[in-house]
């Protein structure tokens, strides 16, 4: 089990105003036509007209299933890190407990692959022998529980997080899992292509069993297929598991063993030093299901599950013929990637999952500037104060709603860069040979920090994020949106750019995440974070009108032949990327102070600020990803998610003279 996912009022004033427009930067355009398209007219296909130039060119490195703006980026990011790790291995003071000697040693373990290659299955030896050892149903659950304190999956998941009936305490969520591949369709669907991949996961399992000496391993490897299938027949679909109203059912332990007999919840939890306290269960039949499996299913079956999820999280970690076995399948057949990555870019993810806020430290102080903080705090002040205006004007809000979304807007909380505390790692114990040993240690590090959140209040300065990803998030039970310092990066923020095209992109992303609060879940929640009704009948009937219409469009978008976006599924992303699109043109409206935009590069000021959203999407993906995004991913494919809200908002068509019979007009 991976446990993981004061309120500040932006206020605008004319002081702040004065101040940022004194700080416009010099007025390049922050656009690459070099990646344009001018064959593709923007009225029709706004995405390829940006990025068409790109998309000709461009092929996919095989070593990413993806590849595009995040990635690129990503790669910046991740060439900082590894030159930050390699100035901390070259540190003299190596005393153990710090950062040095920890970062030094996890990273040589990992890309040691020589070592790893003589070590073989070693690592695996006490863990393997301990699941061999299970001899019934009753010792399951207690071993099922310390596997998932090192790391593995487990039959289910859990986080920890503010409590959405009472966000000023925090408690334990549990969700369903116990399935290797990424979506319950993989199991269930009977398609050649999905039974092709169930026979590449039998010979997969078949492999890697017999690395480890299991005598039947090609039985085995066919009785867990069949088990997973059983338990991807009684889990929810992803539409079904994002609703925050069914999803939040607060039990005991007790009651949970009361309601889904035949597994031994309480000695699960003990195992994982869990105490008994309330907790929340996303998918309550899943559990039923999963519990009443546990006495029927042959004990070897279970044996065999648990040495299947041992051997596939630790593949990376070990010798070559494991960790190639492992990238055959959840790589290359799941998400069509060619090679693997190299082994220092592998090695700089695993100490940035490790120890990633003692990296982000060091990330922040090398490679942020304050300047960049300051115009984002300004740019969040101009969205909150688009959004307060626009939720002022519907037309089809009662008062009554209006009054709540307004209050829930003043409440938001915005976090920009870093966390203004840093986590201490130092009673983490990474020894220089010992991989395997050393990331079982960072497991249980990780799940102590978060099982003794259960006895505070919620940390509100706590992140979710490291400073140096390359994303945001809304976070509803502490009303909160954060947007780590990597993304504040071309091509989503630009410091040398004019701000039409910064507001089209950082801004946009800004004002998606402020979104996701009034998208079709995080709507739900108040301002103080805790799931309740606050909407009239009417206005949620009007609201579920306008979002049906947006199922409706994203439906009908087909990424690539006998595939559709599930609309229902990528609903609340959407949701952000209309209403994050269309508040950024107001917030930019509004930056500009009634100044007139200059004319960049032939381009209005109002036809930079779309083409810097389409820019930020730029990206292209191999068929067997885009196939596994559009069953189990939130998001849209990039193509939809930058063409998609357009057709909805007036300014694009007043930009660009969309007229009908263009391919966007709607």
């Amino acid at each position: 089990m991976h446990l993981g996912r004061s309120a500040a009022v932006v206020v605008l004033s004319a002081a702040l105003a004065s101040s940022f427009a004194a700080q416009q930067p010099a007025p390049t355009s922050g656009l690459d036509p070099g990646r344009f398209d001018r064959t593709v007219r923007p009225q029709d296909d706004l995405f390829r007209h940006v990025n068409g130039g790109w998309l000709a060119t461009t092929e996919i490195p095989a070593e990413f299933p993806v590849y595009g703006s995040f990635v690129e980026l990503s790669e910046k990011v991740e060439a900082d890190l590894y030159a930050l790790i390699e100035e901390l291995a070259g540190t003299p003071d190596k005393r153990p407990g710090s950062t040095a000697q920890q970062v030094g040693d996890l990273f040589a373990s990992f890309v040691d692959q020589t070592r790893l290659d003589q070590l073989g299955a070693a690592p695996l030896r006490p863990r393997l022998q301990a699941i061999d050892r299970l001899a019934d149903a009753a010792g399951f659950a207690s071993l099922a529980g310390r596997l998932s304190r090192l790391g593995l999956p487990g039959p289910v998941g859990a986080f920890v997080n503010a409590d959405a009936g009472d966000p000023n305490r925090v408690i334990l969520y549990l969700f369903q899992a116990g399935t290797a591949l990424p979506d319950r369709d993989y199991y269930l669907e009977d398609t050649p292509q999905f039974r092709a991949v169930r026979q590449r996961y039998v010979e997969y399992l078949t492999r890697v069993f017999t690395l480890v000496g299991r005598p039947a391993a090609e039985a085995d490897a066919r009785a867990v297929l069949a088990l997973e299938t059983a338990l991807a027949g009684i889990q929810w679909t992803q539409v079904e598991s994002r609703d925050a109203i069914k999803t939040y059912n607060k039990m005991t332990f007790a009651a949970l063993a009361d309601r889904a007999p035949g597994f031994d919840w309480r000695a699960w939890a003990d195992a994982q030093g869990l105490p008994d306290t309330e907790i929340v269960v996303a998918q309550p039949s899943f559990f039923e299901g999963f519990a009443k499996l546990v006495p029927e299913t042959p004990i070897a079956t279970w044996r065999a599950w648990l040495a299947a999820q041992l051997i596939t999280v630790r593949a990376p970690l070990l010798a070559e013929d494991f960790d190639a076995a492992e990238f055959e399948m959840f790589d290359r057949t799941l998400s069509g990637q060619q090679v693997r990555r190299q082994r220092w870019k592998r090695g700089v993810q695993l100490v940035n999952s490790t120890m990633g806020e003692a990296l982000g430290q060091l990330y922040v102080e090398r490679h942020f500037p304050p300047s960049a903080k300051a115009r984002m705090d300004a740019m969040i002040g101009h969205l909150i104060e688009a959004y307060r205006q626009s939720i002022t004007e519907l037309d089809w809000m009662t008062p009554e709603t209006r009054k709540q979304a307004l209050a829930k807007l003043a409440a938001f909380s915005p976090k920009i860069a870093y966390p203004p505390k840093w986590r201490d790692y130092s009673t983490l114990r990474v020894e220089a040979g010992d991989l395997v040993g050393s990331v079982e240690r960072a497991s249980e590090f990780e799940h102590d920090f978060q099982v003794r959140k259960l006895s505070r209040p919620p940390d509100r300065d706590e992140w979710l994020m490291t400073p140096q990803t390359i994303n945001a998030y809304y976070n509803a039970v502490k009303n909160e949106i954060v947007f780590p310092a990597a993304i504040l990066q071309p091509p989503f923020f630009n410091v040398e750019a004019d701000d039409a095209v910064n507001y089209g992109a950082i801004g946009a992303v800004i004002g998606h995440e402020i979104g996701h609060g009034f998208d079709d879940q995080g709507r739900r929640f108040d301002g103080d974070g805790r799931l309740r009704d606050w909407w009239t009948p009417a206005d949620e009937a009007e609201f579920e009108k306008r979002a049906a219409l947006l199922v409706e469009q994203f439906s009908a978008y087909s990424p690539a032949p006998g595939l559709t976006v599930n609309g229902e599924l990528t609903l609340g992303e959407n949701i952000g990327d209309l209403g994050g699109l269309a508040i950024a043109h107001r917030a930019w409206t509004i930056a500009l102070g009634g100044r007139p935009s200059p004319v960049i590069d032939g381009l209005t000021g109002d036809q930079r600020f779309f083409m810097g959203w389409a820019q930020a999407w730029r990206l292209k993906a191999r068929d067997e990803y885009l196939r596994r995004q559009v069953l189990a991913d939130p998001h849209a494919p990039a193509e939809f998610r930058a063409n998609g809200p357009l057709g909805n908002i007036p300014a694009f068509y007043e930009a660009f003279g969309v007229t009908p019979g263009d391919r966007l007009y709607r």
